[in-house]
């Protein structure tokens, strides 16, 4: 088991309030990824949960026992930090087994531990080699055996994968998506990459300087944010955010459109806008305009060509268009 409960956590730095009464439920098996610009909260909040940090005040709930004064060592987790932190002197045996040996496990048991944990993460064959040895990607391996080797009722990452290089961190998230389906565990992720967030949660949190903006699954955000920050943090490239009074519309605050629900053409449209860059990608092709009422990002599934400083009209999905109030929130309906 390893549900978990946060009740009205706050958590103050001197005169700084960096989490500002924080309630969230994770089921138990669920993998919940909290998300957010830096500052936000989000690592503060990975610690509080892990005794690392004291909250100020509010409880925290490791199935259904409150934990506030329960050291990090007997909250039945394991964390896995950005820097792999592992004993360069160690074999990866020693390093996966270290925390069980300490903790007076019987060496038939820490075998078999490290056996299964070295298996599902392919590290047999590295055993007895030294964490200089190995590429980045393998001691990112290694030091989530070593979580799992404690066998924890909760799996704390702290973006994990941020030292990595692009194909490894794609890698790597497959591993950790097969992981949490072979294991059941649960397992809480912090993250700023929300392609990590929208590809490995089962829910995501989005935090913004302190407070929570909105839960759900990654297409619940996607397809229903609720305020203007969800809107322009969820989503690559993100949402054409455009003040509604420029575009003549009353009753919003600002109109926002994704770029991949606007068409172009060379000849007409509703909004007229000069060419300023082009990306091309192959499967996809990003244009950004300069129009009367501001930028505007465009998104085209395949390979287009259009001139840097040629018109284009662009013409959003009506049916596609979010309303935002002068609080940021939606307007719904």
């Amino acid at each position: 088991m390893g549900s978990l409960k946060i009740e009205n956590i706050r958590k103050s730095f001197g005169q700084v309030d960096v989490l500002k009464g924080i309630d969230l439920e994770v089921k138990d098996g669920e993998f919940v990824i909290f998300v957010g610009p830096s500052g936000c909260g989000k690592s503060t909040l990975l610690r509080v949960i892990a005794g690392l940090e004291d909250a100020t005040s509010g409880d925290i709930l490791i199935d259904g026992k409150k934990v506030n004064n329960t050291p990090p060592a007997k909250r039945g987790i394991a964390m896995v930090f950005q820097t792999y932190a592992l004993y360069p002197h160690l074999s990866v045996r020693d390093n996966m087994g270290l925390g069980l040996k300490q903790a007076g496990k019987p060496s038939d048991e820490i075998k078999e531990r490290i056996g299964i944990a070295s298996n599902m993460l392919s590290l047999g064959d590295y055993l007895e080699r030294r964490p200089a040895e190995l590429s980045g990607g393998q001691r990112q391996r290694v030091a989530i055996g070593r979580a799992i080797v404690r066998e924890p009722q909760l799996f704390l990452f702290d973006e994990p994968l941020s030292n990595l290089d692009a194909a490894l961190r794609v890698n790597t998230r497959i591993e950790i998506a097969r992981l949490h389906r072979q294991l059941k565990a649960t397992m809480i992720y912090v993250t700023h990459d929300q392609v990590e967030a929208m590809t490995l949660a089962d829910k995501i949190v989005v935090l913004n300087r302190g407070k929570i903006e909105q839960v759900g699954s990654p297409m619940e955000l996607y397809n229903s944010p609720q305020t203007v920050f969800v809107a322009g943090f969820i989503g690559s490239p993100q949402m054409n955010l455009i003040d509604a009074s420029k575009l003549g519309q009353s009753g919003a605050k600002t109109i926002g459109i994704r770029p991949e629900h606007i068409q172009v053409s060379k000849t007409s449209g509703e909004w007229k806008g000069s060419v300023i860059h082009v990306e091309h990608l192959g499967a996809d092709t990003i244009i950004y305009l300069q129009t009367d009422f501001g930028p505007l990002t465009v998104r085209l599934f395949g390979e287009h060509n259009y001139d840097v400083d040629g018109v284009l009209y662009a013409t959003p999905d009506a049916g596609r268009t979010y309303r935002f109030d002068n609080d940021g929130k939606i307007i719904k309906g």
